[in-house]
């Protein structure tokens, strides 16, 4: 595969020699199963909480669930909970998830109505529980142009046909037949504003699912693809999928903010994701955690193709490869002998 050189501006740029190294040691990941947590898409309360709760804990070492997370972020950080909103009511990040973790942010020091749980998108938010009234934490989209950042850009030498929504679109210009087939492309992504200036930490918060025009839409699809304008030039098909997402998710404004990771594997689907496909679901009822997102995806993509294997579906074979590379640059382990999952109690 050729090597790609990818450009990152950003308006705070990091010193050379200070990107992310090779983690020196396997890294763990930590998982927690309860048939109870799930039935017909219905999720149990307090079971998936004590699941919450017994996850960072444990991951953290600590002896309470606010001293744990509170070992994650600071008094003085802002908080942002990046979910994935794509799968609508059935296939959203569980409401109950990201409200043990809020519950844990809250004990820990912070008020309620400054964290910000956000995707690209919320449609079909409301049918999978959220309610902002109620729930009392900032539920937020990413605005069409406006919710993209000008001054967070990400650089790469493959163009991308601008539609709509893009920060740099110009819906002029396909008013005007004269203008070459090259107007409306650009070279050039933006971070959400979301992401670049309104939170310091983020957990992320992905769902358990595959993804059709990235293999896998894991920890480090769930921080870049819904991040970023023009991103359909890193989706399969354009060659760039080996090393797009590892290269962007490297990027301080991502690699420096994310502290946690905490997969929702309670339904997980293997094909069609991360859209909502019901018949390539399962009924998993498994939660992961993790610092490394590398070592989660890893492990994540191995599961998804065994059951894609007795779904005699192909392959998500090298529309993923970006999780390989993502190791390589030094984001995370990615080799099984690498990582060591420690199945915990409740």
């Amino acid at each position: 595969m050729r090597n790609v050189a990818f450009v990152f501006f950003y308006a705070i740029t990091s010193a050379p020699g200070q990107g992310p190294q090779p983690a020196p040691t396997p890294s763990i990941i930590y998982a927690i199963h309860d048939s109870a947590a799930i039935k017909d898409y219905k999720t149990t309360l307090p079971v998936v909480r004590a699941m919450v709760n017994r996850l960072v804990l444990t991951a953290t070492g600590q002896p309470d669930v606010a001293k744990a997370w509170a070992s994650l972020v600071s008094p003085n950080d802002k908080v942002g909970i990046k979910i994935s909103a794509a799968g609508g009511e059935l296939f959203t990040t569980h409401h109950d998830v990201v409200n043990a973790i809020v519950d844990g942010l809250v004990a820990a020091g912070h008020p309620r109505g400054s964290i910000i749980v956000w995707d690209r998108s919320l449609g079909g938010i409301k049918e999978a529980g959220y309610q902002p009234a109620v729930d009392g934490y900032q539920l937020k989209a990413v605005p069409p142009r406006d919710g993209y950042d000008p001054k967070a850009i990400v650089s790469a030498p493959l163009l991308g046909k601008l539609i709509w929504g893009d920060l740099d679109y110009r819906s002029d210009k396909v008013k005007m037949p004269i203008l070459s087939d090259t107007e409306n492309t650009s070279n050039v992504s933006h971070f959400s504003r979301v992401l670049s200036t309104e939170v310091t930490k983020i957990i992320n918060v992905p769902v358990m699912s595959s993804s059709e025009t990235n293999g896998i839409a894991g920890c480090l699809y769930n921080m870049t693809i819904p991040n970023i304008d023009n991103w359909r030039r890193f989706a399969q098909g354009s060659h760039f999928g080996a090393e797009s997402l590892a290269e962007i998710y490297s990027n301080p404004v991502i690699a420096r903010k994310v502290v946690f990771n905490l997969m929702d594997g309670l339904i997980a689907q293997y094909a069609g994701g991360p859209q909502s496909q019901p018949n390539y679901a399962v009924h998993h009822a498994t939660l992961y955690a993790s610092k490394d997102p590398v070592a989660l995806d890893a492990s994540a993509l191995r599961r998804l193709e065994q059951w894609r294997m007795r779904g005699s579906l192909p392959a998500i074979g090298r529309t993923a490869d970006y999780v390989d590379f993502a190791s390589a640059l030094g984001l995370g382990n990615a080799a099984p002998n690498r990582i060591e999952i420690r199945n915990i109690g409740r």
